[in-house]
């Protein structure tokens, strides 16, 4: 078993698509249209599966906005320098909610970036 993707509906698909490639440094890897069923996807990642999981954006014709509800919690991605990070986020106009740091009662450093859609994705510095 392997963790193949995680699906992100988004009320702009190139207003997500240029956040992951542009601010996250994700590669766009694939898009698919599908007008008869009015949604379209596209898959974004830092490698693509089965090597790397995967993120699914996608947009359902007509939809601009999602209530986030209770349950979703955050995305997390492995960084090797958070700060460095956090600072290339900052400078391509990425949202940064909680500064890095060490997590409250440990060392990990931890940061979270808001997306457009408003989802959380929290940084986590892997050891060298």
């Amino acid at each position: 078993m392997r963790f193949l993707h995680t699906m992100l509906r988004v009320g702009d698909m190139q207003r997500s698509i240029d956040f992951y490639t542009r601010v996250m440094g994700m590669k766009l890897l694939r898009t698919t249209d599908r007008p008869e069923q009015k949604y379209s996807l596209a898959f974004v990642g830092y490698g693509s599966n089965p090597e790397q999981a995967e993120l699914e954006l996608t947009y359902n014709y007509g939809v601009d906005t999602y209530e986030m509800g209770g349950a979703y919690g955050h995305v997390a991605l492995g960084v090797d320098d958070i700060y460095a990070f956090c600072e290339q986020v900052r400078s391509k106009g990425g949202n940064i909610t909680r500064e890095p740091g060490p997590v409250k009662g440990g060392n990990t450093l931890i940061a979270f970036i808001t997306d457009p859609d408003g989802y959380k994705i929290e940084l986590i510095q892997r050891d060298a």
